[in-house]
């Protein structure tokens, strides 16, 4: 078992192990714990401990010495195991796949090694994947590439990184779409007797991430403060071909985790929703899974609802009812317009949302607001005066 202690940062527990690599030289790499300090040691150790009994330094896929002599393809294989245990599971899910399914076949196919990687080799594999997939698509394999091989660098296997070179292609910036009020009052109504219309209505509502309103728990829920705790999430992943759904009691950011107002009707209709569960259980008896309690989107079964379930089902939903196409997460979007278009500061959006950062929030959603643009013409309007129009003289009327 390595060793490891854990580091207070900004707040958050982070876990760090300490081992000797093949070279002799000491290597402290850092995990995240995705956990507040405050209130979370025991929780933050435990992780620890689970950690340094898993952890297993990095090895080369043969002999147990990392080469640069080696493919470059078999070294993002091995690269990608190392991620593994410094990345959350649904981070590494993105990783395995770029790696697996584009990267790795590519560079194997070409039998570069490691030493003779060079910036054009990467640059045209660049250009060959722009042929079939989003520049922010390759964007995210380059984040993978470069990562890589800065590891590389770090173990004394390159002396530079390639990727530096390379220029990588333009984002591009998504608009998000949105429900204004009288379509969000639409959907509502029409999927009230659905099993996915509360889900629908809270997440919207509160402007909830998919993970977010999935894994909401009944201890998030203060009846007696009326108040709402974002602080558990559930995502979906697949690794190895293998789809699974992960529960931790953390959030994207430290931002994320974040106490909202719980109004009247959302009260009520909880209280209604849980009697419904306690009957369902009674009602199945034996059938009725036990292992999902704790969770207040079960479906009739008390089996947790899948995210991809409820992505699916949504856009499944709104073409049945003839409603216009947005995404689940665009429910989101549509909660911040609204706020938007009612006046609330763009600071309290960010709050109300859970953004990491005030720019996060201004960086998608100014271009919904008008009233500030308004304000500033009437500024302008009022510091700069503009000479009353008289008609335009030209030759032919002189004459």
């Amino acid at each position: 078992m390595v060793a490891g202690h854990l580091q207070e940062k900004k707040g958050l527990y982070y876990m760090v192990l300490s081992y000797v690599n093949s070279k002799g030289k000491r290597v402290q790499p850092w995990f995240p714990t995705g956990l507040i300090a405050k209130g979370n040691k025991k929780r933050a150790e435990k992780m620890l401990y689970d950690l340094r009994t898993t952890f297993e330094p990095p090895q080369d896929l043969e002999n147990g010495e990392i080469s640069s002599d080696m493919l470059f393809a078999d070294y993002m294989l091995m690269w990608l195991e190392i991620a593994k245990t410094t990345v959350a599971t649904t981070t590494f899910s993105s990783y395995d796949m770029n790696v697996k399914k584009k990267i790795a076949p590519y560079f194997k196919n070409l039998g570069i090694t490691l030493s003779n990687l060079e910036a054009r080799h990467i640059q045209q594999y660049y250009l060959h994947e722009l042929k079939t997939l989003s520049p922010n698509s390759v964007i995210r394999q380059h984040a993978n590439i470069h990562s890589a091989l800065k590891y590389a660098m770090k173990m004394d296997l390159i002396s530079s990184n390639p990727a530096d070179k390379v220029q990588r292609p333009k984002p591009e910036k998504y608009l998000p779409q949105f429900y204004n009020s009288q379509e969000l009052t639409k959907l509502f109504e029409l999927t009230q007797n659905h099993k996915l219309g509360f889900i629908l209505q809270v997440a919207a509502f509160y402007g909830l991430r998919r993970s977010e309103v999935i894994g909401l728990k009944w201890d998030a829920f203060d009846f007696e403060r009326n108040t709402i705790s974002i602080k558990h999430i559930v995502t979906c992943c697949t690794i190895d071909g293998k789809q699974t759904m992960i529960a931790a009691d953390r959030a994207k950011t430290k931002s994320s985790l974040r106490t909202l107002p719980m109004v009247g009707s959302f009260r009520e209709r909880l209280l209604t929703h849980k009697e419904q569960q306690e009957q369902n259980r009674k009602i199945c008896g034996n059938s009725y899974n036990k292992k999902h309690l704790e969770y207040v989107f079960v479906d009739e079964l008390g089996n947790l609802i899948s995210p991809n379930y409820v992505t699916g089902t949504f856009v499944e939903l709104l073409d049945q009812y003839g409603m216009r196409r947005i995404r689940f997460h665009d429910l989101r979007h549509s909660c911040a317009s609204l706020l938007l278009s009612l006046g609330v500061p763009m600071k309290q959006i960010q709050e109300w949302l859970g953004h990491s950062d005030f720019s996060t929030t201004a960086n998608i959603y100014a271009h919904l607001d008008y009233k500030s643009k308004v304000s500033s013409a009437e500024a302008m309007a009022g510091g700069l005066v503009i000479p009353e129009f008289t008609g335009i003289k030209n030759k032919w009327s002189e004459q």
